[in-house]
């Protein structure tokens, strides 16, 4: 490396955040990591030099957002890349999840990366570089989990904005890419990373059919392998040039070509009423 890269890794406390900041300082990487408990981050990274920074801040307040930006800058230099990784998954059906719970899944998931985004934006303005890899889910591209409609909703924004930054700062020499992992063995499906319905309904046999299989079967077989998917992300972000798709995982890669077939039929099948439309 000719010089060294500082990255700033949000929802670093476990799972992927965790693991990539662990393999980013083991490579010489500087590092900035967002945690709800600094001690307990730095603790687990097991790294007591001065290229890694932990800090502790509500990524859902935006003056907080900014001052933790500046003092990263201030501190390590600059920033490079972004990982905006923060977030949990929120289970229940539409009608079963209340108003607050559909709201604070959309804070944290989608707002918390927007005030990162729209702090860091600045930088890489100024120095005309830097890659933002905004962590969506396979539920934020195929959306057929009964259960997880607000979580799929709160993955899809990523997404959605992801793709117009990519545009948006394309002549500014910074790239975004959505990173739609598949299920990797994370503890994202224990308590603390996932949240259920306060008043579920037991009409709703799919989506708690879909939890049993959850709770049952997926928790500690998930394919995906987190030290691989930390090393795809820091080879993918050393590219020169960046994809704004990133699929991780054979499960991710499949249900992706199953939602296109999927779209492809649907256009097929109803083209005739798509084109009745026009004047």
């Amino acid at each position: 490396m000719e010089t060294q890269k500082v990255w700033f890794v949000t929802g670093a406390s476990k799972g992927l955040g965790l693991t990539l900041v662990k393999n980013l300082l083991r490579e010489g990487y500087k590092v900035a990591a967002t945690s709800r408990d600094v001690a307990a981050l730095r603790a687990e990274a097991g790294y007591e030099g001065s290229d890694f920074l932990p800090v502790q801040v509500d990524l859902t307040d935006n003056a907080a957002v900014q001052a933790v930006v500046e003092e990263i800058i201030g501190r390590l230099g600059g920033i490079d890349v972004v990982v905006n990784n923060a977030g949990y998954g929120q289970l229940g059906t539409l009608e079963e999840l209340t108003d607050e719970e559909a709201r604070k899944n959309f804070d944290v998931n989608v707002f918390g990366a927007l005030n990162v985004i729209r702090h860091v934006m600045p930088h890489f303005r100024d120095k005309k570089s830097g890659a933002f890899f905004n962590i969506s889910s396979i539920a934020g591209y195929l959306g057929t989990f009964p259960g997880w409609g607000i979580y799929n909703a709160t993955k899809f924004a990523v997404a959605g904005f992801t793709e117009a930054l990519s545009a948006e700062a394309a002549s500014l020499g910074v790239t975004a890419t959505v990173v739609y992992p598949g299920y990797f063995k994370t503890n994202f499906l224990l308590q603390g990373s996932l949240r259920t319905a306060a008043s579920p309904i037991a009409a709703y046999t799919e989506a708690r059919d879909l939890e049993v299989l959850h709770n049952e079967q997926i928790i500690g077989n998930q394919p995906g392998d987190p030290e691989k998917a930390a090393a795809a992300l820091i080879r993918v972000a050393e590219l020169e040039s960046r994809p704004l798709h990133l699929f991780l995982g054979s499960d991710a890669f499949a249900m992706a070509h199953s939602k296109i077939e999927a779209v492809q039929r649907d256009l097929a099948a109803f083209e005739n009423v798509s084109k009745s439309t026009d004047f």
